[in-house]
């Protein structure tokens, strides 16, 4: 009956992507989608006219300039090799330097942060700062003095090869651990056949047993061996040098020596690595906004541990560069993780498999917080609380093929008065995770109200001894202070809207030095440099790189606009639900920085990144972040 119930689901939600608009709109009032009539009503009161703006704008205008398109250079001619075009004699790329140059675009600065850091600058001729580092017959000039300093050096890591991604699209690369618990999952047993949750819980116990057993049942048990040495290091070799090729290819390399067991015998949940990270400062998962060069500013500011935006799991399993660019991590990253959203134990399990032998990182979260329409509709997000049974599939099939400790980040519950998280929590420990953070409000509520950290302080309590991280509401030291002070082990700082990181990213310096900081209006100037710098880095100097910056640029000036400078507040601190009213600053810059109009947003970005493109429009992806 499960079976035809999940089949009757996805038959629904292919059946709506396939209706028109109209059509679609009519079934999500009628409540064909599966939520209750109250929810289709409020959704269709939505739909006939809001009194405040909220929400996503989905009909946003593409700000991709097309001006570069047309005379794009051949990246053989970039690299100095155009006799070896990779594309032949189908190269729909410029080859004529002097042809480039006379389209090309009035460079934006006489400083190429790229040549200042790094000695070269691999963009060379269409960098939009190339007279830094442009020589005679626009010859790329290398610092080598600068450039050898960081030979041999791996700035970012997490990149997807394109031996990985032929793998992936081909189909080729080997799933063994999961696919080995889903066929415990699909086998039927004694209660009548159902594969359900006691399948999932019998593999684990039998393959895993718990650290809690005694040491002569482990010692009988061929499966799971005790360690000879106590202080033996646990940790296998995939973690400290991770190999982008498949699993069954390593495990067919002939060893001279004695051979691990690792391959063989899965690793007891206290053989694995340990996340400690009680009582630090973590930094959510902020997606759109939580990319690469913004968690380098907040690393800067004191946050202990970062994780990558949100990554969908059956987009990695497709090898979608795109998607793949949100597990990069930076060096300076010492404690990160990523996080994973999907609906079934089938994809998940195989994405953490797939993750655990091709990228470093320290631990793995299951996003069951996101309330957005598009995740929760097809099971994911915050839906998996009311799915238990393919909740607890995943977390146990996950935690099966990790060799790094896994977490779970969930909501109060679903509707707004209905908290169901002390009810999920311990079984979440019982199904093997490392660690929880809840986020005290519910999905109806969004990001409105504030969060219920009582309820946080009572979910604590449940949890133990498994760590509990509270989020929500955290804009001021005095703010971090009460909630450390409801029993949890450490609070996230986090996410979009409202969002603490976002309106003030030196608020972890805040915390971890007790006061306020009046930042001046320069110092915040000086931030927005950097993020353009770490941007330039890490998306390039030429045209797409410099317009790719000023996109994440502006989205995050969106929130920063909500800061109100701590030496014009009439009583401190700053509430993060409180709205500033229109004020003028101490100085015309924080005037303009407090502006809530996207038009002196764009003038910003044109301080630090030039003139904008022709024609160049923004609108912010929340509609609540603009009066314009």
């Amino acid at each position: 009956k499960e079976k035809e119930d999940e089949k009757k689901e996805e038959d629904e939600d292919s059946s709506c992507q396939s209706e028109p608009p109209a059509k679609r709109v009519k079934s999500e009032q009628l409540g064909e989608d599966g939520e209750s009539q109250e929810d289709a009503g409020a959704t269709e009161k939505e739909l006939t006219g809001r009194k405040r703006a909220r929400g996503q704008n989905k009909s946003r205008p593409c700000m991709k300039p097309n001006h570069y398109e047309q005379s794009r250079l051949c990246p053989s001619v970039m690299q100095g090799c155009a006799e070896k075009c990779y594309f032949g004699p189908r190269c729909r790329f410029l080859h004529d330097i002097g042809e480039y140059m006379a389209a090309k675009p009035a460079d934006l600065g006489r400083r190429c942060v790229l040549f200042e850091t790094f000695g070269k600058c691999v963009y060379g001729i269409t960098c939009r700062f190339a007279q830094a580092h442009l020589g005679d017959g626009y010859q790329n000039i290398i610092n080598m003095e600068v450039a050898k300093q960081w030979e041999g050096k791996l700035l970012v890591r997490n990149n997807l090869s394109k031996e990985l991604q032929h793998q992936l699209r081909k189909r080729k690369f080997s799933f063994k651990k999961a696919d080995e618990y889903l066929r415990g999952l699909a086998k039927p047993h004694g209660d009548g056949g159902k594969g359900g949750k006691a399948t999932g819980r019998s593999t684990e116990e039998q393959e895993v047993p718990n650290c809690t057993t005694p040491q002569k049942e482990l010692g009988d048990d061929p499966e799971c061996p005790v360690l000879q040495e106590q202080g033996e290091d646990p940790k296998p070799d995939a973690l400290q040098s991770p190999s982008p090729a498949a699993g069954e290819e390593a495990s067919s390399v002939k060893t001279v020596g004695p051979v691990t067991d690792e391959d063989i015998i899965k690793l007891r949940s206290c053989e694995k690595k340990v996340l400690d990270i009680q009582g630090k400062l973590y930094l959510a998962p902020l997606t759109t906004c939580g990319n690469l060069p913004f968690r380098r500013i907040c690393k800067r500011f004191g946050a202990d541990v970062t994780c990558g935006e949100m990554a969908v799991c059956t987009n990695l399993l497709q090898g979608q560069s795109s998607e793949w660019a949100l597990l990069k991590r930076h060096h300076s990253e010492d404690i990160f993780g990523v996080q994973l959203e999907g609906a079934f134990p089938d994809t998940m399990t195989k994405c953490a498999e797939l993750l655990n032998q091709t990228i470093e990182v320290d631990f793995v979260d299951i996003n069951v917080g996101c309330p957005i329409d598009l995740v929760y509709k097809k099971g994911g997000g915050c839906a998996l609380m009311t799915r238990s049974n393919k909740f607890e599939q995943i977390v146990r099939g996950m935690n099966s093929v990790l060799d790094v400790p896994l977490t779970v980040k969930i909501r109060t519950g679903v509707q707004e008065k209905i908290n169901v998280a002390h009810k999920i929590i311990p079984k979440i420990r019982e199904w093997g995770a490392s660690m929880v953070t809840l986020h005290g409000r519910s999905r109806e509520q969004r990001y409105t109200r504030g969060a219920d950290w009582d309820y946080i302080a009572e979910c604590a309590k449940i949890a133990s001894p498994m760590p509990l991280f509270g989020n929500g509401d955290i804009l001021s030291y005095e703010d971090a202070n009460r909630a450390m002070q409801t029993g949890v082990s450490g609070i996230m700082i986090a996410r979009q809207v409202p969002v603490g990181a976002l309106i003030k990213p030196w608020l972890f310096t805040e915390i971890k030095e007790q006061r306020h900081w009046d930042i001046s209006s320069s110092e915040r100037f000086d931030i927005l440099k950097d993020f353009t710098n770490y941007g330039l880095e890490h998306w390039g100097s030429d045209t797409q790189g410099v317009e790719k910056t000023r996109k994440f640029l502006l989205e995050w000036l969106s929130f920063l606009c909500r800061y109100i400078p701590v030496g014009l507040l009439e009583h401190l601190p700053q509430k993060i639900n409180e709205r500033p009213p229109y004020y003028m600053g101490r100085d015309y810059l924080e005037t303009l920085m407090a502006s809530q109009n996207a038009d002196d947003w764009i003038k910003i970005s044109e301080l630090l990144l030039g003139p904008v493109p022709t024609n160049f429009t923004f609108l912010p992806k929340h509609k609540a972040n603009s009066y314009r």
